[in-house]
């Protein structure tokens, strides 16, 4: 029996749980929310899908102690409210930390021993804290990290080429926030290097990247949120888990050379992180890479 705990149930929250209810991807799923009008309210409405949807799942509001048996725990709270207020992600992050914290101590005093999944914002920093406070394996700690970012990267090539943005492989290294950077070097179109593509097209990749960078507060200007795309990434990850894929992915994992979780690929399987890959960079994109490290760093130690 898979069985998946969801913390947080905002606008990522629910459009996970949905997500989740309407592909059938577990069998029991734990609804938790300090807002308790809030959180029984998403479960009346999940409940009332039910009977529409091709699949049975046990949805119910729960505690910290249902979470024992839990396969994966998806952290997905967060305070939006603030980033819609000053456009400040680490007022977020000042806000977030006492929340993972008090997360922290209710998930290790459960017995949860499952795999933690982090959305919760800014993802690499909230990883990291989630680590110190819980003392669980790193490999059962990841986040999104720059999932979404490769996968605004694919759709931004895609769009330029008129093709299938799941023709286009390759990543978004770093920092899920401004020190991120396309790393070309490792983006490839139907097996050819989209370098060779862009130099033939004349298109720019310092604009596409661009695009893809700043591709959340696009979306974030017009509504005020996002929630489907990172929703899709943070249950994408989740069925790594389950179906023991041994896929590679990108995502935010703890970094030895950094000592902090950064995004790099990943081998991901059902004890989480199961291999951290090395890629061949160019010295630009090595240069970048140590960069965003450090910026990472630098927040964690400030902030957290």
């Amino acid at each position: 029996m898979r069985k998946v705990g969801i913390i947080g149930l905002g606008h990522v929250g629910a459009t996970v749980a949905l997500m989740i209810a309407q592909g059938g991807y577990v069998d029991e799923l734990v609804l938790i929310d300090t807002d308790e009008a809030k959180v029984k309210s998403e479960e009346g409405d999940l409940l009332d899908a039910q009977s529409l949807l091709n699949f049975h799942t046990k949805i119910y509001v729960g505690d910290y102690a249902d979470l024992a048996d839990a396969d994966v725990v998806l952290s997905t709270l967060g305070r939006i409210d603030l980033l819609q207020a000053n456009g400040d992600r680490f007022t977020e992050l000042r806000a977030n930390v006492p929340s993972v914290k008090a997360v922290s101590a209710e998930l290790k005093k459960s017995g949860f021993s499952g795999i933690l999944i982090v959305t919760t914002n800014p993802n690499d920093v909230i990883v990291d804290l989630y680590y110190r406070e819980t003392g669980f394996p790193h490999a059962k700690i990841l986040g999104t990290g720059t999932y979404l970012d490769t996968a605004r990267m694919k759709r931004q090539v895609g769009e330029a080429l008129g093709i299938d943005a799941r023709s286009v492989t390759g990543y978004n290294l770093g920092e899920h926030g401004n020190s991120q950077f396309t790393a070309w070097s490792t983006v490839r179109v139907a097996d050819r290097p989209m370098t060779e593509i862009a130099a033939e097209k004349g298109l720019d990749l310092n604009d596409l990247a661009e695009k893809a960078r700043w591709g959340g507060f696009t979306v974030f200007d017009g509504k005020k949120y996002t929630n489907v795309a990172i929703a899709a990434a943070t249950v994408g990850l989740m069925n790594l888990v389950f179906e023991d894929a041994h896929n590679v992915a990108i995502c935010s994992h703890y970094s030895v050379e950094s000592d902090s979780y950064i995004s790099t690929p990943a081998i991901i399987g059902k004890n989480g992180v199961e291999e951290v890959l090395a890629l061949q960079l160019t010295a630009d994109e090595e240069a970048q890479l140590k960069k965003s490290m450090a910026e990472i760093k630098e927040k964690s130690q400030k902030f957290a």
